[in-house]
């Protein structure tokens, strides 16, 4: 099946998938106001198992409001918001867990000092005997977070150690195979590679492309096109609360990706005045109708 749109800058979005392929998550025209102020509008995204999403955009673009929406957070006000094709309304983050999404935000929600295998399991622990003499089953759930966490290619010496001695990167890696096997279908990440360096990064972006390797839809929640265009199969540019654009990655280059991404429409409008400043180099500059032409359909993009 074969549909276009168009997206609020005038961006001809193209996209083929089978019929029988239906997203997990569908948002329509989705959209949240506070009061007199719209945060988002007309936001329309899709999320496929095996699927890494990418949701891009700039301070107050409207990326943490739609984070809102799709854990349970907040509830959209206008649009649509469907899961496996039937419209939710989420009053709580755990009724999305329930319909296997899972959200991993920045601080990760984990308790520094504790053990890695009790932070695996907090707030699930796993337990043993008759009641009242329940206890902690601590071996079984040693070995379950140990088996799981190689299961993603994440080898520690040690489960009793705190996971706040563990790397950034680690910490997420750790808090990714922690949302997949309590059943998550759906894994929100929330700029899970913003404050850290290059290397720490590259482990975490391959537990990106891990998760999708095991069936889930991801959605990578970021500032760096760099990062996103790595794990990317699909992207979404946010500003401003409403889409500037959405395309598969065969539909559009890195360097389209970062334009859109850096605000390259408003600089490209303003290029002439830019021009008449001395010690502003504009050449590179793309031009405006560079950014509202249709995304070309060619192989360029693809790695």
């Amino acid at each position: 099946m074969t549909s276009n749109s168009t997206g609020a800058q005038g961006t001809v979005l193209k996209e083929t998938r089978p019929a029988d392929e239906r997203p997990v998550i569908e948002l329509k025209a989705a959209g949240k106001s506070y009061g007199n102020i719209r945060a988002l509008h007309g936001v329309s995204l899709e999320v496929h198992p095996g699927k890494v999403t990418c949701v891009l955009g700039d301070n107050g673009a409207g990326k943490s409001t739609l984070i809102k929406i799709i854990s349970g957070l907040h509830q959209h006000t206008e649009g649509e918001f469907l899961v496996d094709g039937e419209p939710v309304r989420f009053s709580t983050p755990r009724e999305a867990l329930d319909k296997g999404i899972a959200t991993v935000y920045q601080d990760l929600a984990v308790v520094p000092l504790m053990p890695v295998w009790r932070n695996f399991f907090l707030g699930s622990e796993m337990t043993k005997g008759p009641w009242p003499l329940r206890r902690l089953d601590i071996e079984k759930m040693k070995k379950t977070a140990d088996e799981e966490l190689r299961a993603m290619g994440i080898v520690l010496d040690d489960m009793e150690q705190p996971i706040g001695t563990l790397s950034g990167g680690q910490r997420q890696c750790v808090a990714i195979a922690r949302a997949v096997y309590f059943g998550a279908r759906v894994l929100i990440l929330d700029e899970p590679t913003a404050a850290l360096g290059v290397k720490q990064s590259g482990v975490v972006l391959k537990y990106i492309a891990a998760a999708r390797e095991k069936g889930l839809g991801v959605i990578f929640i970021t500032h760096n096109p760099h990062h996103a265009y790595m794990v990317g199969d699909h992207f979404s540019v946010l500003r401003l609360g409403t889409m500037e654009l959405s395309a598969a990655r065969s539909d559009v280059s890195l360097e389209e990706l970062t334009n859109h991404m850096a605000g390259g429409t408003e600089l490209a409008s303003l290029k002439h005045e830019l021009a008449q400043v001395r010690g502003v180099d504009v050449e590179e500059l793309p031009e405006e109708g560079d950014l509202t032409a249709p995304v070309a359909t060619s192989s360029e993009g693809k790695s």
